[in-house]
């Protein structure tokens, strides 16, 4: 009797690669929380030397989110070993077949190239690193965050140049010392309106409207690191309405039982012209 076909998965399998010395116990929580959205993380390894003091604050947190350690002993100084783990790792994990996708958690522009052979199998690569992270190790993921935003704390140090604070006798140089953020609010960088507006004229209809969810997968493969919680809003839409000068949202749907969808659209943009309405 000839034997069943396997049924779809339900949920993407993924494999969460962290490298310890490239990334803070501090996001933990927030991490797995955002891996959660894209599926289930069936893998999760961490990396480095734990006989040295540098990675302590991680070993708490291993027990608490059932990581796996591994470990890489420097061979030498000045050299970071731990890289070639992670990376032979992935290729052989890869070669299993299991995986939907891979969770690369690194600042390191090292795994640039990895990103870039994962996707070429036709798995999706997520990335999670500091907003230091090189452009080339962000542009190589389908989807890259950054794991300020993942934080549990509220107010963090921001380190700004000691000078600032010194008295005229001083003659050292300046040095960088933590001050609290929580005189002031964290300056959020300004929106790319233009970056939106365009996205949505190109995918836009006769009338130039956008479905909001294309307009969120189109935008994330421009710019893998897009993401509007970087501009104060949890989600897209918000981050939409915020701009109504510019753009303008309908919902459409939800007679029947159907859920509603919803458009946005360029107030600036010229409606394009339907075919039976061009001049002759």
């Amino acid at each position: 009797m000839a034997s069943k076909p396997a049924a779809p998965r339900q949920q993407k399998h993924l494999a969460v690669l962290i490298d310890a010395d490239n990334a803070s116990a501090a996001i933990v929580e927030g991490l797995f929380e955002e891996i959660a959205k894209y599926g289930l993380a069936s893998v999760k390894r961490i990396y480095g030397d734990w006989t040295g003091p540098q990675l302590g604050g991680w070993k708490k947190t291993l027990l608490d989110y059932s990581i796996q350690p591994i470990q890489q002993f420097a061979y030498t100084t000045g050299k970071n070993a731990t890289d070639s783990s992670l990376i032979i790792d992935a290729m052989d994990l890869l070669y299993t077949r299991r995986f939907d996708g891979f969770c690369l958690v690194s600042s390191d522009s090292d795994f640039t190239r990895l990103a870039a052979r994962l996707r070429e199998e036709g798995l999706e690569v997520i990335g999670f690193g500091e907003q230091k992270t090189p452009k080339p190790f962000v542009s190589a993921c389908d989807k890259f965050i950054y794991t300020e935003l993942l934080r549990a704390e509220v107010a963090t140090p921001i380190d700004v140049p000691a000078v600032a604070n010194a008295t005229p006798e001083s003659n050292d140089s300046p040095q960088k010392v933590s001050t609290p953020a929580t005189p002031a609010a964290p300056v959020k960088p300004k929106a790319p309106v233009d970056f939106i507006a365009k996205v949505i004229e190109d995918n836009s209809d006769e009338d130039g409207w956008t479905h909001l969810g294309a307009l969120g997968q189109n935008l994330s493969k421009l710019r893998p690191d897009f993401d509007s919680r970087l501009y104060g809003h949890a989600k897209l839409s918000g981050l939409i309405k915020a701009h109504h000068h510019r753009f303008e949202m309908e919902e459409r749907g939800g007679s029947g039982g159907g859920g509603k969808s919803v458009y946005a659209r360029n107030r600036k943009a010229a409606v394009k012209p339907s075919p039976g309405n061009v001049a002759r």
